[in-house]
Formats: structure tokens, sequence, C-alpha cells
């Protein structure tokens, strides 16, 4: 999952779960929706800063719910096609575990077994991008 940190950081999820909010991609929303559930691993990335990479590891802590955002007219996430019976778009709590020195996308690529993780992709822009099994296990036990 990819934030910039001065909207939520890993400080931010480490001190509290929070919100993934924000969403307003459907591949992103779905991600949410259909593939994450509580107790899952996540790896917290940081994205539009002076060193972009995974900074930490976290959890799912909640199950989807509407974001809120999405109904306030005055907010920046606000949809004027979402309604409060028919919400479009969802958020998820995330709480931070542990920080770990940045790994960025250098790093990443250095290993074979990463190749194919869609935050790889040149012009890769989602927020929220699956990682395999097998993936989530090479980062944490290698580069961790």
């Amino acid at each position: 999952m990819k934030t910039e940190p001065g909207e939520c950081s890993i400080d931010d999820a480490l001190a509290a779960p929070v919100s993934w909010f924000g969403i307003r991609n459907y591949q992103a929303r779905n991600f949410i929706r259909d593939d994450m559930s509580v107790g899952d691993g996540v790896l917290f990335y940081h994205s539009s800063c002076p060193e972009p990479g995974i900074v930490g590891l976290a959890v799912i802590d909640s199950e989807p719910y509407p974001d809120e955002l999405q109904f306030d007219p005055e907010n920046e996430y606000f949809d004027a096609k979402s309604s409060k019976d028919n919400p479009r778009w969802l958020t998820i709590n995330v709480k931070g575990l542990f920080k770990v020195p940045v790994i960025g996308l250098t790093a990443l690529r250095e290993h074979s077994e990463l190749a194919e993780m869609p935050v790889l992709r040149r012009g890769n822009r989602l927020s929220i991008t699956p990682v395999t099994a097998e993936e989530f296990r090479f980062i944490t036990d290698h580069l961790f």
C-alpha cells in the first residue's frame, strides 16, 4: 500500500490504525473490497518523497467500509455520484507493526523473484497493488 508520508506515514500507522481514505480508482477500490481481510500483511510504501520505497510492515485492521469523505461536498474526495445507500468508494484501516530502513525500487528490482510485482511496472500509479505470498515472504525474509 502506497501513500505520501505527508498525508499518512508509517509513523501515523504505528501510532494508531489509519483509514486508507481517498481511494478514487476502481481497481484499487476492488482490491480493498475483494482481496483484503483483517490480519493480512501490508508492505507500507512511501511515495512522492525524497526516498520512495517500502518503509514498514503493517496489517489490515478492519473490514472495508464506506469512505465518508465521498459524501462531504467540502472535501477534495467528494463524489457527487455516490450516495449513502450506494457508496462508490471504500476505505479500510491499516495498523503499523514496525518500520524498516527504506527499501527502494532499485533494491526491489535487483531480485528476479520480485520481477513481476505490479509496483515495479513502469507507469504504475495505483496506491494499492497486490503482492503474492511468495513475493511477500521473499521481501520479509531477505530484505527486512
